[in-house]
């Protein structure tokens, strides 16, 4: 497993990556949509590291207890369905392989709540 990125859950997508491009001094590493939602990654340039912008509101319905006030964590594997056999056989427990928002990826929390996705690289 590697950082893939840091979700931060935002109102704004497009306006909080102008924030970060125009002001920090990041580049639009990528960006799709979800439905009416976008979804935008930024990042600086010379590095693989990234923040990705969710808006809220697509997040509404999504794992109870994420608290999503606080950034999320995403973890790149290069084989989902291993990965998980791995974290459940280690008595974490996590949610089913599925395609949330497009992307195939599972999530699971850790001992504190917090919640973690991880997705194919």
């Amino acid at each position: 497993m590697k950082i893939g990125f840091v979700v931060l859950y935002v109102n704004d997508s497009d306006e909080c990556a102008r924030f970060w491009t125009q002001q920090v001094g990041m580049v639009q590493k990528g960006s799709k949509q979800a439905g009416p939602f976008s979804i935008v990654r930024v990042g600086f340039a010379d590095q693989d590291f990234s923040f990705e912008l969710v808006p809220l509101e697509l997040m509404k319905d999504n794992p109870s207890g994420l608290d999503l006030a606080t950034p999320s964590i995403a973890f790149h594997v290069d084989d989902l369905d291993q990965a998980r056999a791995r974290l459940v056989a280690a008595g974490v427990p996590a949610t089913e392989v599925g395609a949330h928002t497009g992307i195939p990826s599972f999530a699971f929390p850790d001992n504190e709540g917090r919640w973690f996705a991880v997705t194919g690289s």
